[in-house]
């Protein structure tokens, strides 16, 4: 029986999908082997010892303790693309209240309210004081082409807009579904000089914090547009701020307010909504939870952002799971170990991300507990799990 403690609500759609003869599934399970998230910080929050994986029903981690997680064995999950078009839509939508003025001109009109039948006439008096750019024809940026970035360009295109696109490290399949009207730019200063709105799907982390800042800001168009539904931490928000009261950028729309750009006349800023959305929400919590399941059950490995991705069909009744750091001869330690109590190999995988390993070995005979112990002993191991199919 595997033990799941879930944090926040989670999408009934996924929780179904836990059989109950063999998983005990609720939000305050002592001991669990996994943690099924949405939202909730896990920084200051203690995590059993019993814990093998943390699943995350969204893309972003910065809420869950990776390196910390890492360095005790703990697989952390996440589901990226499945609540891509919920962010596309929003980002869409961005586009279109940048250009546009809607939200200015809404809120003038509703201030009409009780003027009778003066509104026909003060609407087409005053609505100039609301124009703003079509999209077609203009230049549109989209900086990091995961998921979202690939479906917001080939959408962007199809409404007519030329599209540059920049992510040095854009996935093979990515590729394949970018459309072939978006343009690769090498840079990120030279899509910055092209475009007229910017929009950001890239992760959070050291690389990225404060990717467009003054300096990358400088680059830019004048006038031009910044989108960021991603993170807020990619904008530095002191150097938008001063850009947009320059004149240097015309808008700056943001899924993530603060006291700050709420102050700021040229900010739009909506209330964190991009994956706000009941069909996001079912999403997510049933990868999440398909991912876990197959760690869980088979130690597969899919959509890790701390364990390599790591799968092997099981045709022996055995399987012995390894988590330890990437440094040399741990292979050979382990299957030495192995060997002394004669347990022969039939079949085995080892994959590496940054400092750990993760090895998957099948074997035709039960592994006494000694030979366990003697893994665990070994430096450099961290985790060591056994399945029985």
């Amino acid at each position: 029986m595997f033990r799941i403690r879930t944090m926040n609500k989670i999408s009934p759609l996924g929780l179904e999908l836990f059989p109950r003869d063999r998983y005990e599934v609720a939000s305050d399970l002592p001991s669990p082997d996994a943690i099924l998230v949405r939202s909730a910080d896990l920084h200051a929050v203690e995590i059993p010892g019993t814990v093998r994986a943390i699943s995350r029903a969204g893309a972003g981690v910065n809420t869950i303790p990776v390196k910390l997680c890492s360095d005790r064995g703990i697989a952390v999950f996440n589901t990226p693309g499945a609540n891509a078009n919920a962010v596309k839509e929003l980002a869409l939508a961005a586009l279109l209240i940048a250009s546009r003025n809607i939200l200015g001109g809404v809120a003038w009109a509703a201030s009409l309210s009780g003027k009778a039948d003066q509104v026909p006439d003060l609407v087409e008096k005053d609505k100039s004081r609301f124009q703003g750019p079509e999209l077609r024809g203009k230049t549109l940026g989209v900086v990091g082409l995961g998921a979202v970035g690939v479906m917001i360009a080939n959408d962007a295109a199809a409404l007519g807009m030329e599209v540059s696109g920049y992510d040095p490290y854009i996935s093979v399949d990515a590729a394949w579904n970018l459309s072939r009207q978006v343009r690769r730019e090498d840079t990120l200063e030279g899509l910055l000089a092209k475009a007229d709105y910017v929009t950001l799907h890239l992760p959070l982390d050291d690389a990225t914090r404060g990717l467009l800042n003054a300096e990358k800001i400088r680059f830019m168009k004048k006038g031009a547009r910044i989108i960021n539904l991603a993170r807020g931490g990619l904008v530095n928000e002191a150097d938008s701020i001063a850009a947009l009261e320059s004149g240097k950028l015309s808008v700056y729309v943001t899924d993530f307010p603060t006291a700050e750009l709420l102050g700021c006349p040229k900010a739009i800023c909506i209330p964190h909504l991009g994956a706000s959305t009941p069909e996001a929400e079912d999403n997510c919590a049933i990868m999440a939870v398909q991912q876990l399941m197959a760690f869980l059950e088979t130690g597969a490995v899919k959509n890790s952002v701390n364990f390599p991705q790591c799968g092997l069909d099981q045709g022996a009744p055995y399987r012995l799971l390894v988590v330890n750091r990437n440094i040399p001869n741990m292979v050979g330690q382990i299957t030495a170990i192995l060997a002394r109590e004669g347990i022969n190999i039939e079949a085995m995988i080892n994959h590496h991300r940054d400092n750990y390993a993760y090895n998957i070995i099948d074997t035709e005979q039960e592994i006494p507990p000694a030979a366990l112990d003697a893994i665990i002993e070994v430096d450099g191991i961290i985790k060591v799990r056994m399945l029985m199919k």
